[in-house]
């Protein structure tokens, strides 16, 4: 490997988010200076990123610690674009990360993908209000009062810790509602996962039932963003820190919130209702409450179906942008992308 290449490691190649990202990082304007390692379980899949895309594909899952522990060792730049709450996984990301820094003196940099349901409370996800409480990444000492409980925040303190301890420059960027298709060479070769998890699921719920469901009134309120939107800021954040690591905020100093507008879940679910209404599924656009029985039914348990639709997680992206990120996909295209959704949905069901 040429000295003179940047050494990238990304996890969740084959997912939404990773995969976006990667596509991004072949595409990239500088990619012939990329030596981009990732690790993905299907054999398969590593084949075409090895021969088609030029990525040291290693075959394995984030359960192969000691794999997860070399390729971040080997790693100048290491995207975790994987499971946010992968607690070894991400301490084994962490461990070679510290053994790069003592073997090398380098100053490793850890893109960590967390999301903005850290800032949800279980408790009050009842979808009856919509909190005033929004949370700014440039505010630290909001960032330090989430409390360790947290969805996504054992692992975002782990990583907090280690940028305290000097071995790893550290990077936390939080998405909200994702959506759109991704698109791309490794999508069209079957690589990645092109269609988003959160919107999807409460389409399925509503085909089930014949009409689209809500938590409580529907009132609380989350933000939302584009696909191609935060994949942006992943690049972006790259190229910055690359071109003047000083410059670039990292550790508290290194949450970057992606969002570009908020949506009530009524708003989310009157547009699933509309769309069923349009395609003769239901006679009513309006949706309905969920009962306790439908949540542990259609999301698995009472608690992520709540999480899902009836939680608040407010947040302004002003670090993001402060780096220059410029998201051009709003709130309306968001609900615009239900029906395209839909149809995706019912097409893999039919």
């Amino acid at each position: 490997m040429s000295s003179s290449k940047v050494s990238i490691f990304l996890t969740g190649a084959t997912g939404y988010v990773g995969g976006s990202v990667l596509q991004r990082l072949l595409d990239h304007p500088n990619a012939d200076t990329f030596d981009i390692s990732v690790i993905v379980r299907n054999a398969e899949k590593a084949k075409i990123l090895q021969s088609k895309f030029g990525a040291n594909a290693v075959v394995g899952t984030h359960q192969d610690l000691d794999k997860l522990e070399a390729l971040a060792e080997n790693a100048h730049v290491v995207f975790h674009c994987a499971d946010a709450d992968d607690v070894p996984a991400a301490k084994a990301i962490l461990s070679g990360l510290k053994k790069r820094h003592a073997k090398l003196g380098d100053l490793p940099i850890l893109i960590h993908t967390s999301g903005v349901g850290v800032l949800t409370d279980e408790a009050t996800s009842t979808g009856l209000f919509a909190t005033e409480t929004i949370y700014s990444d440039l505010d630290v000492e909001q960032l330090k009062s989430i409390p360790p409980t947290a969805i996504h925040r054992e692992v975002d303190l782990a990583i907090m810790e280690a940028d305290e301890q000097g071995y790893v420059r550290a990077h936390i960027i939080l998405p909200s509602t994702i959506y759109g298709l991704a698109q791309g060479s490794l999508f069209d070769a079957g690589v990645s996962n092109p269609h988003s998890i959160q919107i999807p699921s409460l389409i399925k719920a509503a085909l089930q039932r014949k009409q689209a469901g809500m938590v409580g009134l529907g009132k609380a309120i989350w933000p939302d963003v584009h696909i191609d939107d935060v994949a942006d800021l992943y690049v972006l954040l790259l190229d910055a820190v690359l071109r003047d690591p000083t410059t670039v905020g990292h550790g508290w100093e290194g949450f970057y919130f992606g969002e570009n507008g908020e949506h009530s879940w009524y708003e989310v679910q009157r547009a699933i209702g509309e769309a069923l209404v349009r395609r003769g599924i239901s006679e009513d656009p309006e949706p309905t409450p969920f009962t306790m029985e439908e949540l542990v039914k259609y999301f698995g348990s009472e608690a992520v179906g709540r999480y899902y639709s009836g939680s608040n997680a407010r947040c302004r992206a002003e670090r993001s942008r402060s780096i220059g990120w410029k998201p051009r996909y709003t709130t309306a295209d968001m609900l615009k992308s239900v029906e395209s959704e839909m149809a995706v949905v019912l097409k893999e069901q039919s």
